[in-house]
């Protein structure tokens, strides 16, 4: 048994705490992980407000980070101690129907599927003054240390700065992936995507990766216009400056609507608009953020009629165990910079600053280092 620090989250609507933590030796089929860096991302916010499903409490959130293997179970082979990886938040068992299917990237073994909020034989690793503390997505990278089933921990090159590419485990390959892998993107097209956070501003790259010639940013927050722009957005509008709707005023810029929208937000009347403002017939709208949980849309029927596609898109499509690893070497090639979307650099001790920061829209991304 390790004993470490971890930020637990007691009960919804409370700050982090950092206490000492337990951490049990892994099992058959998992990892022990020494986590060295987390970027702190909107969905842990979600956890902390209540509106992220079948979460309980108290819990380790963070599912956005890179470590080091210590220790192995039985039976695993991918990884050995002294391994750079980064857990996956989204497994990939390689058995079930959706991991055989090459066009698909669930995994039945997901959260969606069976909450995973204890590891698979049902129990937990952590324990903090005598109480069981559930785990997050299995990755808990809220801990010095956590425990993860193999199949949900990508091995990564040796030699990729833990402290940069933990971004890979979550915000980044989520909204690159949107415009390169379910949109699919195409050179000279036009794009709009509403909400440039971290996530937001990496589906900006990946349309300017993918060569689309008009990239419109949509943000209430005029702060993050400069970063949209040096990351490749051509404009940036603000719905609260004009006094029609916001798809009526992209369909005006564009003439007949863009080409790809991307709702990086989570609200249900953002997803209508985003969806009204791509082109009515060949228009693609992408579901990028997470709504809270119970969250219903209702729309005119004839938006989708007319013949535009509305889709989402989970971890942006990416087959995890296959793809973070040649994320990492493409990182270390130098075919994007994941780095400009990291504003924040905090010890664990000033988690609930990040959480500040991330809510009054001052940070893209905070990494929080042990």
């Amino acid at each position: 048994v390790i004993r470490c620090r971890a930020a637990v989250a007691w009960a919804v609507g409370k700050p982090l705490s950092v206490e000492e933590v337990e951490v049990a030796p892994p099992k058959t089929g998992e990892v022990r992980i020494k986590i060295v860096a987390t970027g702190i991302c909107r969905t842990d916010d979600h956890i902390l407000e209540g509106c992220f499903p079948n979460v309980d409490f108290p819990v380790i959130p963070g599912h956005e980070g890179a470590g080091i293997v210590e220790s192995i179970g039985e039976g695993v082979t991918s990884v050995k101690p002294g391994d750079k990886v980064i857990p996956l938040c989204l497994p990939q068992c390689g058995e079930c129907s959706f991991c055989l299917n090459p066009e698909s990237n669930y995994c039945l073994k997901c959260h969606v599927s069976e909450p995973q909020n204890l590891l698979p034989d049902k129990t937990s690793r952590f324990t903090c003054k005598g109480k069981q503390i559930h785990h997050f997505l299995w990755a808990s990278t809220f801990a010095e240390y956590t425990v993860i089933p193999e199949y949900a921990v990508a091995k990564i090159d040796a030699a990729a700065p833990l402290d940069k590419v933990c971004l890979l485990g979550c915000g980044f390959p989520t909204g690159y992936g949107a415009a390169i892998n379910t949109a699919k993107v195409k050179p000279g097209s036009t794009c709009a995507v509403f909400g440039v956070g971290g996530v937001g501003l990496s589906v900006v790259m990946g349309c300017k990766v993918a060569g689309a010639s008009r990239i419109i940013a949509v943000d209430i927050n005029k702060d993050k216009f400069a970063k949209a722009k040096e990351l490749g957005a051509t404009d940036c509008i603000s719905p609260r400056d004009f006094k029609k709707p916001i798809q009526e005023v992209l369909t005006e810029m564009t003439g007949h609507g863009v080409d790809y929208s991307f709702e990086v937000i989570g609200h249900a009347d953002t997803m209508t608009a985003a969806l009204a403002s791509c082109n009515m017939n060949t228009g693609v709208c992408v579901m990028v953020g997470v709504p809270a949980s119970g969250s219903v849309i209702s729309i005119d029927p004839m938006l989708v009629l007319s013949g535009r596609t509305w889709k989402g898109t989970l971890l942006g499509g990416w087959k995890m165990r296959d793809s973070i690893p040649k994320l990492v070497s493409s990182y270390l090639e130098k075919k994007f910079n994941s780095d400009l979307l990291i504003t924040h650099t905090l010890p664990i001790a000033k988690v609930n600053e990040g959480f500040e920061l991330l809510r009054a829209g001052k940070s893209i991304r905070s990494i929080l280092l042990f």
